[in-house]
């Protein structure tokens, strides 16, 4: 047995099949890509690890099977899924993710392939553990993938707390404890037992506030969009693999980008952090459908038609558009009176924080501080927004400017 002090749940023991493949490759990779990948330009604390989150996982999942009685091997290949659910996550965790996705029709918790070869595979058979069927679970199939994979997962509960603790914002804070103790089947389905809609409001506010605060933070989502940018010029012009892109670390990529003559610049940029500014930030409701459905090509079109009108080279226009707001811990499940109810149905916190997610949604254009003003007003147009004042004033830039100070 390894005793492991974690900085969210003090200790935590690793025994089995999950001791066993701590010290795989595909584990000790984790230590280097980053949980939060871009939010450490704003919350400078915020260096924490897929592997600290994979043990955190682990532990949580550890706890709920034996809240729920569960043992023997099919508690050991929950255990394997807990602590290998992240091994497929590429550098900068989902910075890059949608972007290699579009190269290799592969997200991060598509790994059959990391599981079956190499020292995992050959860990997991000798614990008599078919890869496969632990694959499954990190993608959450069946009865107990729920606990790795679902509205009520052990992940959610684990990032959220860790985030939190890591980023000094409190809003994640939640009594992960109780969850893990009043987790329940129910024909199958893993549930919330009665008197526990409270229980399960607060994991979904949690994750409404940190969203954001922390996750969609505009700087964060800057420097992801320069990330995202530089990768694929990497790829595209610097005839980087893909599939070996999807497999290095924060570092790696980082070393690349500043070798590759297309990148270096991006890559300084984000060394240094000298990021591109808004140039427009625009609501949903100022946003044609057209745009926010528009796919990858279709806005790469537009930067270059924004970048040529204002005299600057295609890379230094970036369009953000984020996908549309969802909520999917409000389709957990929670017993109320005898029957199994889904979570949007039960309580009325559940409209009022989709109205906030809404409302929270921006487009954003990216440009260098510079060219903010000449961007901003030829964006709004290209674009077709119905803004007010075109691009963010010099007011709101200078505002911005105090606020990144203090993250």
């Amino acid at each position: 047995m390894a005793t492991i002090k974690d900085s969210v749940h003090d200790h935590i023991e690793v025994t089995g099949v999950a001791e066993a493949l701590l010290d795989t490759p595909a584990m000790q990779r984790l230590r280097r890509v980053r949980q939060l990948g871009t939010v450490s330009l704003v919350y400078p604390s915020a260096n924490h690890t897929r592997f600290e989150h994979s043990l955190g996982v682990y532990h949580l999942a550890s706890e709920t099977l034996d809240h729920l009685g569960v043992a023997g091997r099919t508690a050991e290949r929950v255990r394997a899924a807990a602590l290998l659910h992240d091994v497929g996550h590429s550098p900068f965790s989902h910075n890059v993710e949608s972007l290699l996705h579009r190269y290799t029709g592969k997200y991060h918790d598509d790994v059959t392939d990391l599981l079956a070869d190499g020292q995992v595979g050959a860990i997991l058979r000798e614990h008599g553990l078919d890869p496969d069927a632990v694959a499954d679970l990190v993608a959450g199939e069946g009865r107990y993938g729920q606990l790795v994979s679902g509205e009520l997962d052990v992940d959610r509960m684990d990032y959220l707390v860790r985030d939190a603790h890591h980023t000094g914002v409190p809003y994640g804070t939640i009594d992960h404890g109780r969850l893990v103790r009043e987790l329940t089947f129910v024909d199958g389905e893993l549930v919330l037992a009665a008197g526990n809609v409270q229980t399960a409001e607060s994991l979904l506010l949690a994750r409404a506030l940190m969203n954001p605060t922390v996750y969609q933070h505009h700087v964060a989502r800057i420097g992801k969009a320069m990330l995202r940018r530089a990768t694929e010029r990497l790829i595209e012009d610097a005839d980087a693999d893909p599939e070996r892109v999807r497999r290095w670390d924060d570092a790696d990529l980082l070393v690349a980008l500043r070798q590759a003559d297309a990148t270096a610049a991006l890559a300084d940029r984000l060394s240094t952090r000298d990021l591109y500014k808004r140039a427009v930030w625009a609501e949903i409701d100022d946003v044609p459908d057209s745009l926010r459905d528009a796919d990858h090509d279709r806005l790469h079109d537009l930067e270059r038609d924004i970048a040529a009108a204002a005299d600057l080279d295609p890379d230094a226009v970036i369009i953000d558009v984020p996908p549309p707001p969802e909520m999917r811990e409000s389709s957990s499940r929670v017993v109320v009176n005898g029957e199994i109810r889904r979570l949007d149905r039960q309580s009325p916190l559940v409209s009022a924080l989709r109205v906030a997610g809404r409302n929270q949604w921006r487009l954003g254009v990216y440009t260098p501080a510079a060219a903010v003003d000449r961007v901003g007003h030829i964006a709004v147009e290209t674009l077709g927004l119905d803004v007010d004042g075109a691009p963010i004033s010099e007011v709101r830039r200078g505002i911005d400017a105090t606020l990144d100070e203090f993250g």
